[in-house]
């Protein structure tokens, strides 16, 4: 009890107590009442004022909680109570930083509270200190009021020396608890057996793998989870090089599944045999075929390493079995083979060679497991001949063998056998979309969901290609179907609050697409909280899975939550984040332009007058939206919402307000920091960090930000983040025609602006810089050279158009007749061509020369909407 405490009458004592009762059981209103009556008689007790800032901050209102707080660290500067709500404070407002040293203000206050030093353990773990992490757990254990024979104390003990690096020590920790047990642990003690194979992973981990196996092998009758004790055992041995023991083992997990490929290549291993030994390889999976009759794994591994007659003999096999019995999947099953040309040819034709003529019958037993039926018996029918062409059409719509003609030729013979097939209609959706033909794409997706409209895969797969086809509005009707009816945001505010990260990432998507900025930014920025919530939920774990003796799951859980942000949903939203973020600060207009408020791309190319209109009548929709916003808000209240668990209501559903920022190269940083931090093998990302830095180095704006290992600062650090960048994305992919470009806008800006350096600045970056460009290099024939080199690259010679636009704004005629001829390039793809029109569209080229292009496009790509559609004509004729 505090000071503060003990100040108060026994009356008001109490009532303190209820409060912190009402607070822990979430009965904000009782407590708030509670705290009342005592301020009442005692207006200045900061331990009261804590605890109501305390339900404040629960109840959603964490400005008042901060300055209710801040009065009452005035008022009681040493209660450990109100520096202990302090730091709570800050950790629901996710600044670790400073809630761990508000705990630690409040354990010098109070060094013997247990409960300050769980709270403050937890958030050194939550940032990855493991050094204070270890003290503090060490401190715990050795605490009076804590019991010493508690298993999770110990436990958490040794994994904060785990994760410290003294392993060691961690095994040591393990095992005295083990002494201290007074009797034998039952084998039902599920707690205690996994602490035991975590030991085991300690001790192997350390090196010593004999103590490793002879530890296993010691408790491995009493292990819960035999599964893995088994795999140990199997990998133990292996190490060892106990060969024979080893393939004993894995034998018997083979045993068990006979699916898991693993267990095979660990078989193979402890039986001595190379990978490409086939003469050794088949008979071993024959072994399992025959064993297996309903098994997969063992007949389809033998195509990865069988070559010439031997992999046609047992592909055909193969490929009958699973097209008579209709498989889905078998195309998935053997497309990694295409790599291997003889064997992609090899399949195309023994699949081509079933709609010409009956196949021969199966050998080796296979043709007994279809036995039944006169259809399963059946060399040829209705249902063999569709999933025949089933395969062929997804055969030729795969990028190694890819003839879209045929594929659509073969998937409308399927269809016209079985129409009602949903699998038949996504596959030719999937046609279409390589087509370019994204209109029809959706259509046909959409007609394969009204084929099963219960069924959510077909949904959500209909909403993505809606999605795709910047049908906002249609994807949201579709997937609301299956969410919440009355989640605030609709459908879209459910799948926020269900973090679906894929209907996000392409909501956002098609919205950046539209040049609707703000709704696209407001979709990035859901991307980015979600994985800050993914962070912030591990907090949860450090407690409960020490509670639950969950210890392997647990240390696998803060690892992967250490590369979290590698995942390419993050990446994905981070890369077009930032292009955004870079193209507001390249055009302030755009806040107006491309809100969140209907209006598809900018207003370029109309008068004054027109872009008033415009604005105006965006401005009515907008706020015709938030009044019936305000409308289902209210109707809501009125049913009856919960005041004691209140809803949050998105203040910013549109995201205006994230387009209004007056700070776009700082803001930004939210998302580049992470990025460039657990993605530096991304080009992509290496490329955005290059356009963001050359920005804040070329117009001052202040940085300290991690880039790679490196923290930027000041006049010395300008321009070498840019440069980094560019270094660290040459390093990825040498050849990428972006990298070109950067450069000679490196080089450029620093010709440009020479005295803006400090000399001490300057030699740095010449010293790097140099041996890209050299300093007195003429950037012209320069980039002449670099296209002269890649001439039959679309991607190379945008890329050289676009520094020589740069260099020559003279040139702009001839740059946009070159972009028009990349079009002739045999090697030209669609997304080349998508990118040469956006390329003259960022230029402003003239009205004759976008329809030039838009027409060779259409010949190159007769069935591509980006090249048909009424967009498109629009474009070219601003």
């Amino acid at each position: 009890m505090s000071q503060q405490q003990h100040q108060l009458a026994s009356k008001e004592r109490s009532l303190f107590t209820q409060l912190v009762k009402h607070y822990e059981a979430k009965q904000y209103k009782k407590g708030l009442k509670a705290a009342e009556q005592i301020l009442r008689k005692n207006p200045n007790n900061g331990d009261t004022q804590a605890m109501k800032a305390l339900i404040f901050n629960s109840q959603g209102n964490s400005d008042e909680a901060f300055a209710l707080c801040k009065v009452a660290l005035k008022n009681a500067m040493k209660s450990h109570v109100c520096w202990h709500v302090y730091g709570l404070l800050w950790k629901n407002a996710r600044n670790y930083e400073e809630a761990i040293k508000a705990y630690k203000f409040a354990l010098r206050l109070e060094p013997n509270s247990l409960q300050i030093l769980r709270d403050l353990a937890l958030l050194q773990m939550q940032v990855r200190d493991y050094e204070s992490y270890l003290q503090n757990r060490r401190a715990i254990l050795q605490s009076k009021g804590t019991n010493s024979a508690s298993r999770q104390n110990w436990t958490a003990l040794a994994v904060a020396q785990h994760l410290a690096g003294d392993l060691h020590d961690a095994e040591k920790t393990l095992t005295t608890f083990e002494e201290t047990l007074r009797s034998a642990p039952s084998r039902s003690d599920n707690e205690h057996w996994e602490s035991v194979l975590y030991k085991n992973s300690i001790i192997a981990e350390m090196g010593e793998t004999e103590r490793a196996l002879d530890h296993l092998e010691a408790v491995f009758k009493n292990l819960l989870d035999k599964t893995t004790a088994m795999e140990l055992r199997a990998q133990y041995l292996l190490q060892l090089g106990r060969k024979k023991e080893a393939e004993k083992a894995y034998r018997a997990l083979l045993d068990r599944n006979a699916e898991y490929r693993a267990y095979y290549d660990g078989l193979r291993e402890a039986m001595g045999i190379a990978e490409t030994d086939s003469e050794a390889l088949k008979p071993l999976y024959d072994e399992y075929a025959a064993n297996n009759p309903r098994g997969d794994t063992a007949r389809r591994v033998p195509l990865d390493f069988l070559q010439g007659e031997e992999f046609r003999k047992a592909a055909d096999q193969y490929l009958q079995n699973m097209l008579r019995k209709g498989v889905p999947s078998t195309f998935v099953n053997v497309k990694a083979l295409y790599t291997d040309s003889a064997k992609r040819e090899a399949i195309q034709s023994l699949v081509e060679g079933y709609l010409d003529s009956a196949p021969a019958p199966l050998t080796n037993g296979t043709q007994g497991q279809h036995a039944g039926s006169e259809e399963d018996n059946a060399l040829k029918g209705p249902p063999f001949d569709t999933s025949v062409l089933y395969f062929l059409a997804q055969h030729y719509n795969y990028h190694l063998s890819r003839d879209l003609a045929k594929a659509m030729k073969y998937i409308d013979q399927a269809i016209t056998a079985r129409p009602e097939n949903v699998n038949l209609q996504m596959t030719k959706a999937r046609i279409w979309k390589h087509y370019g033909d994204i209109q029809k794409a959706s259509e046909t997706m959409e007609k394969a969901r009204t084929l099963d409209d219960k069924d959510r895969y077909i949904n959500s797969k209909a909403a993505k290609y809606q999605l795709r086809n910047n049908e906002n509005a249609a994807a949201s009707e579709n997937m609301g179907k299956f969410t919440k009816k009355d989640t605030v945001g609709g459908p879209v505010g459910d799948l926020i609050e269900m973090q679906c990260m894929w209907y996000i990432a392409e909501d956002g998507a098609a919205y950046l697409r539209q040049g609707r900025l703000g709704l696209a930014l407001k979709r990035f920025t859901s991307i980015r909280e979600v994985f800050e919530t993914w962070e912030d939920d591990q907090y949860d774990f450090h407690a409960f899975s020490m509670r639950k003796g969950m210890i392997r799951a647990y240390v696998d859980m803060v690892r992967w939550e250490d590369q979290l942000r590698e995942h390419p949903y993050f990446s994905g939203a981070a890369i077009s984040a930032v292009e955004i973020y870079t193209r507001l600060f390249d055009d302030p207009t755009l806040k107006l332009d491309s809100g969140a408020n209907g209006m598809n791309g900018s207003l370029e190319g109309m008068s004054s007058a027109e872009r008033k209109k415009a604005q105006k009548k965006a401005r009515k929709a907008q706020e015709k939206q938030e009044q019936a916003e305000a409308e289902k808000k209210d109707a809501r209240k009125t049913a009856g919402a919960s005041v004691e668990e209140p809803k949050k209501e998105d203040k910013d559903p549109s995201g205006a307000q994230l387009l209004a920022t007056e700070q776009p190269l700082v803001d930004v940083m939210k998302f580049l920091t992470p990025l460039l931090e657990f993605s530096p093998k991304n080009i992509k990302a290496q490329h955005a960090g290059f356009e963001v830095f050359v920005r804040r180095s070329k117009f001052n704006v202040p940085h300290r930000v991690h880039v790679g290992r490196v923290f930027s600062n000041g006049d010395t650090e300008k321009y070498l983040p840019a440069l980094r960048c560019l270094f660290a994305a040459r390093s990825i992919d040498s050849s990428h025609p972006t990298n070109h470009e950067q450069a000679i806008r490196l080089r450029h800006a620093l010709k440009s602006t020479p005295d803006t350096l400090s000399p001490k600045a300057s030699e740095a970056l010449e010293a790097e810089l140099s041996s890209l460009i050299p300093r007195d290099a003429d950037l012209l024939k320069f980039n002449s050279d670099f296209l002269a080199r890649n001439n039959e690259s679309a991607a190379h010679v945008q890329a050289s158009l676009r520094a020589r636009q740069l260099l020559d704004p003279e040139t702009a005629d001839d740059n946009q007749k070159d972009v028009i001829r990349t079009l002739a390039l045999p090697s030209v793809s669609l997304e080349d061509s998508i990118n040469g029109l956006e390329l003259l569209k960022a230029w402003k080229a003239q009205a004759r020369y976008r329809e030039d292009y838009i027409t060779a496009a259409h010949e190159r790509w007769p069935k591509a909407t980006a090249f048909t559609t009424s967009q498109a004509a629009d474009g070219a004729s601003n």
